[in-house]
């Protein structure tokens, strides 16, 4: 059984977003044509309380981009962005949610940030992504969204680790870079975690 994951398809990721990803608006026809070709669909959402701990806003002389350590784990400062019941934090306009299974939400402990879809942070609580597929007979996964040097880094390791052959599609993604180069290292870290790097016209029909 194949699943698709789409990681954080988000209005505040987008361009005109609190934390814009650069033509992230580009990955939303990639999904939608993938949607139709999975029979299993499911989402991860960013819905952050108001205090997170991630937020610069949250510390007092603190900038975007600062690098803080929050509960023992390093953090680096984001603007506020994906508030829980926000607009911000609602799925992109234009992405066919219809499709969409179950939405795994994330980042909702003001304590730790969350950016992989399977676990926070600190890998201190799991989101239920990885029980949810193995119930499903899930043994392979493809995963497309926002953002490629974060959140879907990050779900592409753990879904690797979790023992699920992962394939991320290189058509259906789109990174920060919020140092110069961290895409092309976040594409290395994940093929040399034995997730495959492939494009849309390379999937077979029904994945």
């Amino acid at each position: 059984m194949h699943a698709l994951i789409l990681v954080d398809v988000q209005n505040d990721f987008l361009p005109g977003g609190a934390l814009p990803v650069p033509e992230g608006d580009r990955v939303i026809p990639v999904a939608n044509r993938l949607i139709e070709r999975f029979g299993l669909v499911v989402a991860t959402q960013d819905r952050h309380p108001p205090d997170h701990g991630s937020f610069a806003s949250q510390h007092a002389g603190k900038a975007v981009g600062d690098v803080i350590d929050l509960n023992g784990l390093r953090q680096i400062l984001w603007p506020d962005h994906c508030v829980q019941g926000t607009e911000g934090a609602a799925s992109a306009p234009g992405l066919n949610t219809d499709a969409i299974e179950r939405v795994f939400p994330k980042g909702t402990d003001a304590g730790v940030d969350s950016y992989s879809g399977f676990f926070d942070n600190g890998r201190r609580k799991s989101t239920g992504l990885a029980g949810f597929l193995r119930a499903r007979e899930v043994d392979e996964v493809c995963i497309v969204g926002l953002a490629t040097d974060y959140c879907v880094k990050f779900t592409a390791l753990d879904a690797a680790e979790q023992g699920f052959a992962t394939r991320v599609v290189a058509e259906g993604v789109r990174g920060v870079n919020l140092a110069p180069g961290d895409v092309e290292r976040a594409l290395g870290e994940m093929k040399a975690a034995g997730v495959r790097i492939v494009h849309e016209a390379d999937l077979a029909e029904g994945a």
